[in-house]
């Protein structure tokens, strides 16, 4: 069962269990990907569902911060809520050792010299780590690796 198809399935599942946070999220996710397949005239596949959630769960981190400088904390609950739905979606985040890793290999594969080569290391690091890790902290972890 594809991604999409899953995610179809626990909304008619949240509608009978009347889990009104749940099926909201779920119905905000679902148009969000119904938008970006009119957008670009294309059938999205797992990975590419999991960029859009990867968007939403960005959004309601950046909203929950600004809520909560706001001190509007029934919205933080709410966005809160949300993620904690968006994140059962996501593959399994990777560790910090397996992402290390994959830099190693990728400073190797590219022969990168320095942190001016950061491009090419990001280039083919980030395919496989999409979706799987945090890209602040592989940004991070380039850098180190490159001596930055």
């Amino acid at each position: 069962m594809s991604l999409k198809a899953r995610i179809n399935e626990d909304m008619k599942n949240a509608m009978r269990a009347k889990e009104a946070l749940r099926l909201s999220t779920l119905r905000l996710l679902l148009a969000a990907i119904k938008q970006r397949e009119v957008d670009e005239r294309i059938e999205l596949d797992d990975a590419q569902v999991v960029a859009v959630i990867e968007k939403m769960l960005k959004q309601r981190k950046d909203s929950v911060t600004q809520y909560q400088a706001a001190g509007r904390q029934d919205l933080v609950d709410q966005e809160s809520g949300e993620m904690v739905v968006l994140q059962g979606y996501m593959p399994e985040q990777m560790g910090e050792d397996e992402i290390r890793a994959v830099v190693a290999a990728a400073v190797a594969q590219s022969g990168a010299a320095g942190v001016k080569d950061m491009g090419k290391v990001m280039g083919l690091v980030k395919p496989q780590v999409a979706g799987k890790a945090d890209m602040g902290q592989v940004s991070a972890l380039i850098k180190q690796a490159l001596g930055g």
